[in-house]
């Protein structure tokens, strides 16, 4: 691709900027389009657990979950919620994220495409937070899973064996090993598996903002507007539209997060994204923490030490995008931290803590969508990681840049086509 051909990126997150970069350097002219302050907490990558965990390959679902709607449906404030008033709305997408993951070999269909597109993304993050002059936010030090007894650890055994089936090893942690590597972990965890390959981002909104710093730097135009459609004639792309007027352009990549749905729908594909609502709490100065980020199986929140504090992230509420926060939920992950490690004051101060909520832009089978739109070739989708938008933003951009220059994708494609639910 020469030049002078001009590329719209619509979204400035995880996805957007990594793939700004990724284009910069191969020689493209870049307008970046975004209404939010890049790396702002209005971004769901601003509130990430931080994970890079490159084996995060299984979907959300597993088969069997559909027992548990009644307990979701009765529990508001249980790790997976949805609001009634909500649920006449989300019931298409529910049946769907249920049937995705309704026999292991549909799992095993999924995992393999994500290994593809997560496999070696710490590595690829270093090199883009070097380029930005932030490497000391990416830590290759392994993920840790802690479970409450090696019991726990082998009925989850069928996920971790198609884990290894796709390559990924790990360490399993006795008690004394996990005590060792964790001291200030509370003794209720008995068993621990480390995976090496993996990584933490200790503040990713200050790592997505230095990649579009780095993009501005490299000669990326940043327009503070909102994109509201194409100009497309006869399956051509001429400009993007916005609420400050048209940016003509060659080529535009969709990277808006959960605010694709409608971009798409202009782009000729009906996408069923939704939000998988989040929280994050954030104590400052803490007195315990993990010296490796970790996951607990029993209440399925990550613990991770970040730049501003020790944070604890998870829950997933079904609801509408501006429906307002639930803050009992964030409430819920400060109890959850304070008792898992011990050290921590049981009722800490409430100026030393930071809430957040947002929402993980999320397809019902757990895969994003990437891949050309049915208007025009000249439109990428790449948006709908849910829950592995940080991890995957990095692939993503070298995907979403071979495809805007023509080229084969390095891997295949046909698993995130934005229209496999047509």
């Amino acid at each position: 691709m020469s030049t002078d051909q001009h590329i719209v990126i619509i979204g400035a997150g995880a996805v957007g900027a990594a793939t700004a970069v990724q284009a910069l350097n191969a020689g493209m002219r870049v307008t970046l389009v975004e209404s939010g302050t890049p790396g702002g907490p209005q971004a769901s990558s601003y509130g990430n657990a931080g994970w890079l965990s490159s084996h995060s390959i299984l979907p959300p679902a597993a088969p069997g979950v559909w027992k548990q709607v009644p307990t979701w449906l009765k529990d508001p404030l249980g790790p997976l919620a949805i609001r009634w008033n909500y649920l006449p709305r989300a019931i298409p997408w529910l049946t769907r994220y249920l049937a995705s993951a309704w026999t292991w070999p549909r799992v095993e269909r999924t995992a393999h495409a994500l290994r593809s597109l997560l496999a070696g993304a710490p590595a690829l993050h270093q090199a883009l937070a070097e380029q930005a002059g932030v490497s000391h936010l990416i830590e290759q030090r392994g993920l840790l899973h802690a479970y409450l007894s090696e019991q726990q650890f082998r009925a989850d055994r069928r996920a971790w064996d198609i884990r290894r089936n796709e390559g990924i090893q790990w360490q399993e942690l006795n008690t004394e090993a996990l005590r060792a590597l964790e001291p200030d972990l509370h003794p209720r965890y008995t068993f621990g598996v480390l995976v090496p390959e993996t990584g933490h981002c200790r503040n990713p909104g200050a790592y997505v903002a230095a990649l579009v710093q780095l993009a501005q730097h490299l000669g990326a135009d940043l327009r503070q507007t909102r994109a509201t459609g194409f100009d497309i004639r006869a399956g051509k792309l001429r400009a993007v539209h916005t609420d400050n007027g048209d940016i003509p352009c060659d080529k535009a990549v969709i990277a808006t997060g959960i605010r694709s749905r409608e971009l798409a729908r202009l782009a000729g594909d009906r996408v069923p994204l939704a939000a998988e609502r989040g929280y994050h709490a954030v104590i400052k100065q803490p007195e315990g923490a993990p010296r490796v980020s970790t996951m607990f199986a029993d209440c399925k929140v990550v613990i991770n030490n970040m730049e501003s504090g020790l944070r604890v992230a998870g829950q997933v509420e079904i609801a509408d995008v501006d429906a307002p926060p639930d803050w009992r939920r964030a409430h819920i992950l400060r109890d959850l931290l304070v008792s898992i490690y011990p050290a921590l004051p049981t009722k800490p101060a409430e100026e030393r803590i930071d809430y957040w909520q947002g929402c993980r832009p999320s397809m019902p089978d757990g895969l994003p969508c990437i891949g050309a739109a049915s208007a025009s070739p000249d439109i990428v989708h790449a948006y709908g990681h849910g829950h592995i938008g940080l991890v995957g933003s990095a692939r993503t951009g070298e995907l979403v840049v071979q495809l805007l220059q023509g080229q084969a994708t390095t891997i295949p494609l046909e698993p995130f086509s934005p229209r496999r639910f047509a």
